[in-house]
């Protein structure tokens, strides 16, 4: 008789030091790791966990944290174009692979591959890559932004390709995703808005206000109608409400006499029914601008993003956005044919150190980074905290936010 094949053994990490949980910063903490979900987060002196005795875990796996390192849960962005010279708009599923791989080594656990404005046959390309790669466990979805987009606030989007929406278009990108479509940013103001949201809303797409040049009425209306379609799809992956696309950018400025979207947008955020994002990379936004939002909608209402492009990661120089020449100056990527800001440079840990340095609490930040857009997402099942049963995706970062170590799914990364 054949001998039964052992089952391999379960790997298991004891972490020792300062602890970020829901509940705040535990100083004397312990996180539990096996496998690749985590099994305890809380006081050293709290832990009786079967199975992790000292004499059954091997010294490798017992870490010791020196004073002023900090565990983190693993980042989350929802609004990333690539980073290392891979480039998502591309749709090249390469130059996928090598941004995907080098932000999950920068502590961005969980992603969106973001998508520019492009012709129906790029986008149902670079769609179906994705879908795979999202199949594979690598990306959390797609963002779409664009084409349905204000030719006046399209920034750094090729105007050659803008569309009012085109809701047989937007049903054979939803098809081509399989799933993977979670978000989509749209100009509110542009001739079947709201049909468009209609149709993202009832498959669980989440709508995202952005490049846009409508007023405060118009934006304010399309909110709400989006925060009205999804809560009442029924989808579990869905949070119940819309967001905005780097607020400030790509809009109008906010002005006393006219507000423009950005009043709207404020209000709908200060009331919970939406979550604006922000690229708090002191390129996007000034940090009083940032540090003020924070104070005017909380951070449970904020999403940190980096609108990150290839760039992100190297040096000053010459990059392409999909199929935009771009020119990286000091950090600063803008378009070589406009000289609009063309995507960000930093990562979101960058993100998360500036928006503290702006004046934010860094647990504020920290939220803003992991559990707000873990539940636009739909995944606070999974990811988005310490806490027992999530993934295991853990950063540990020394007192100025300089990364050490990032383990995702249970796999030191680094």
């Amino acid at each position: 008789m054949t001998a039964p094949i052992p089952a391999p053994a379960s790997t298991k990490y004891l972490i020792h030091g300062a602890v970020v949980t829901d509940d705040g910063i535990i100083e004397d903490g312990l996180l539990a790791v096996e496998d690749d979900r985590i099994v305890y987060a809380g006081r050293a002196d709290h832990f009786d966990e079967p199975g992790f005795e000292p004499a059954g875990m091997a010294a490798a796996n017992v870490i010791s944290l020196p004073s002023g390192q900090r565990i983190l849960p693993g980042l989350i962005d929802v609004h990333n174009h690539g980073g290392n010279g891979g480039d998502f708009p591309s749709g090249d599923e390469a130059s996928a692979r090598t941004a995907v791989d080098f932000l999950h080594r920068a502590g961005t656990t969980t992603l969106l591959a973001s998508m520019v404005t492009a012709s129906p046959e790029d986008l149902l390309k670079g769609i179906g890559v994705y879908a795979g790669l999202t199949a594979e466990g690598l990306l959390a979805g797609i963002h779409l932004e664009g084409p349905f987009l204000s030719h006046a606030r399209c920034g750094a989007q090729n105007p050659a390709f803008l569309l009012d929406p085109d809701l047989e278009l937007m049903s054979a990108l939803i098809e081509a995703g399989q799933g993977s479509i979670v978000t989509m940013t749209y100009a509110p103001e542009l001739p079947g808005a709201a049909d468009l949201v209609d149709l993202l809303t009832r498959h669980g797409v989440t709508p995202s206000v952005g490049h846009t040049n409508c007023d405060t009425p118009t934006a304010a209306d399309s909110l709400e109608q989006a925060r009205e379609g999804l809560d009442s799809t029924g989808f579990d992956g869905v949070s119940g409400r819309p967001t905005v696309t780097h607020l400030f950018n790509g809009m109008p400025p906010m002005h006393h006499r006219s507000p423009g979207p950005v009043a709207a947008c404020l209000r709908a955020a200060s009331a919970g029914n939406a979550a604006v994002e922000l690229v708090a990379d002191n390129t996007h936004l000034d940090p009083e601008t940032v540090k003020t939002v924070f104070d005017i909608v909380g951070s449970a209402n904020i999403i940190l993003v980096t609108d990150s492009m290839a760039a992100a990661g190297l040096a000053d120089g010459q990059y392409m956005l999909g199929p935009s020449p771009v020119t990286v100056s000091n950090g600063v990527a803008t378009l070589d044919a406009t000289g609009s800001i063309a995507g960000g440079t930093a990562t979101l840990l960058d993100v998360v150190r500036r928006t503290t340095a702006a004046g934010v609490e860094f647990t504020d930040a920290l939220e803003s980074a992991t559990a707000v857009p873990a539940a636009v997402l739909g995944l606070t099942d999974e990811v988005g905290a310490l806490r027992r049963g999530l993934r295991a995706d853990v950063l540990i970062v020394d007192a100025d936010l300089a990364l050490q170590r990032v383990m995702r799914a249970g796999q030191w990364l680094n």
